[in-house]
């Protein structure tokens, strides 16, 4: 075989070899970024007011929410302070 062929084979081959490799380690160092332990300190939306309890939308999603101080009306943002269960509690966003 000639042996220009196989230096260009093994370059390729160590080259696709490196990229995998790469994009491994890259996959492995990325944080996790699901679960409740995400959402505190996010901003959500209020779709049924809080008086103290409502209803807020976050990544599409429509959650049980508490307020800790006051009323806020629907269409105001909020912050999420703390996860407990299925409900969020939250504080008017300033």
């Amino acid at each position: 075989m000639n042996p220009i062929a196989i230096i260009v084979i093994s370059i390729c081959v160590a080259g696709f070899l490196a990229f995998v490799v790469q994009r491994v380690v890259w996959a492995h160092r990325r944080q996790a970024s699901t679960g409740r332990e995400e959402l505190v300190g996010k901003t959500a939306e209020v779709k049924i007011a809080l008086d103290p309890k409502g209803m807020v939308l976050i990544k599409g999603e429509r959650w049980t929410a508490i307020s800790e101080k006051g009323r806020v009306k629907p269409g105001e943002e909020v912050i999420i302070t703390k996860v407990d269960s299925l409900k969020l509690w939250v504080v008017k966003k300033e």
